[in-house]
């Protein structure tokens, strides 16, 4: 019986290595993985309702994610767990746990304290599927990272976007069962990254500490690499880009909403028009990681990190004024590029550091990269709450020292040399 189960599980593996491809394979187990981030805000409409919760309340929500997700990297980047543990049992374990405490949302939770500790505890299983996966990535494609992340993120976003589907299909079924659906495909994506495994290029291996080596040597390996230049301005870039990517996928059905778009497209929808404005950064990403190959990571990401730096002025200055067809078009334009830059980010820096750190150095990477959406996040939904849609200058200052600090620590390298 064992032969069997493992003629078979060989069987798949052929199939999702040749036929549908590994990093093809990794993206869509990352979209099913990541429906579980958002799924709160796809009901939040009926959550105001029944915990009668305000908008400040529902960013509590996301934020709760945000931190579960922070402790969650920090964890197996300090402890050094992402390098010394298989990439797919963490993304496996992590996906069954998340699509778990999901559940335990939907059908446990009896208000916000509840609702938040469950979506906290969701956050914390994300860590095991985000930066693992970008793992994987690196692992099965390691000679054409920018592109290949740009696969892996642009399925982020879709994963993102997908629970505003789900509502929109599921319009008039419970709140509870769009939740639910989400934890059935977090398990699907576990199923796929347990049969594909790791690549044949991932380095995973215990550390060695030397006698009398202090325990915590693991994590002040992975500091060092904020030592490398090349890292540290990617890493910059990729702060910036972090301030204002969370607060805005958060904040987009506020957006439509306060806006005259729902008025101009009633059979769409608010949670219809959120689900393509957050879900054309799929497209915005896959551009970007197509152009990578021709013109370097860099370039796409201080394009991508530019153009949506100037549609968040755009918006902030023109959300009154500006018609429902051009708004329209504002958002989209705005929700292509504010992801478009992440992959090549994350491709800097996970080319900058040692093979041996990769995993450890991108999780770390993301922790406090969420720790700042906490912060944006919090202050947007609650700025917006006082004053209105003009709280969204508050996401401009993100791009413009996101590029400041990727152009001043590159600059200062090259002076070095």
């Amino acid at each position: 019986m064992t032969s069997i189960a493992t003629t078979e599980a060989s069987g798949l593996q052929r199939l999702l290595v040749h036929r549908i491809g590994p990093v093809a394979t990794i993206a869509i187990a990352q979209l099913f993985g990541t429906a579980l981030w958002f799924s709160a805000n796809s009901t939040a409409a009926d959550l105001m309702r029944l915990w009668h919760a305000t908008e400040a309340d529902i960013g509590w929500l996301t934020s709760a994610v945000q931190l579960g997700f922070i402790l969650g990297t920090l964890s197996i980047a300090l402890s050094g767990a992402a390098d010394r543990f298989r990439a797919s049992f963490i993304f496996v374990a992590s996906a069954i746990a998340g699509a778990l405490f999901n559940l335990g949302f939907a059908w446990l939770s009896t208000g916000l304290a509840s609702g938040a500790a469950l979506r906290f505890c969701v956050g914390i299983c994300l860590a095991g599927i985000y930066p693992m996966g970008m793992k994987l990535i690196v692992g099965w494609a390691p000679h054409r990272t920018g592109q290949a992340l740009a696969q892996l993120v642009a399925m982020l976003t879709l994963g993102t976007a997908l629970p505003h589907a789900m509502r929109v299909i599921g319009a008039g079924l419970p709140w509870q069962l769009v939740i639910t659906a989400s934890s059935v495909l977090a398990l699907l994506g576990a199923c796929m990254i347990g049969v594909l495994r790791d690549g044949p290029h991932t380095l995973t291996k215990p550390r060695q500490t030397r006698p009398g080596q202090a325990p915590h040597a693991a994590s002040r390996s992975v500091l060092q690499v904020f030592r490398i230049r090349a890292f540290r301005a990617a890493t910059l870039g990729y702060f910036g880009h972090m301030w204002e990517l969370y607060a805005f996928w958060t904040v987009v059905p506020l957006l439509v909403a306060r806006t005259a778009l729902a008025a101009q497209f009633p059979g769409i929808g608010i949670a219809g028009l959120a689900f393509i404005v957050i879900g054309i950064g799929g497209l915005g990403s896959l551009i970007g990681g197509a152009f990578s190959q021709r013109v370097g990571s860099a370039r796409v990401a201080l394009t991508a990190l530019s153009v949506s730096g100037l549609c968040a002025i755009a918006f902030a200055l023109g959300w009154q004024t500006l018609a429902p067809m051009p708004l329209f078009a504002l958002l989209m334009l705005w929700g292509a590029s504010v992801v478009a830059d992440s992959p090549q980010f994350s491709a800097l820096g996970a080319r900058a550091c040692p093979p041996e750190l990769v995993g450890s150095a991108l999780a770390i990477q993301n922790a406090i990269g969420f720790a700042i959406t906490v912060v944006s996040i919090a202050a947007t939904t609650a700025l917006i709450e006082r004053i209105g849609l003009d709280a969204t200058w508050l996401l401009v200052p993100g791009p413009i020292l996101g590029l400041a600090g990727f152009s001043l620590t590159t600059l200062r390298a090259r002076t070095a040399r």
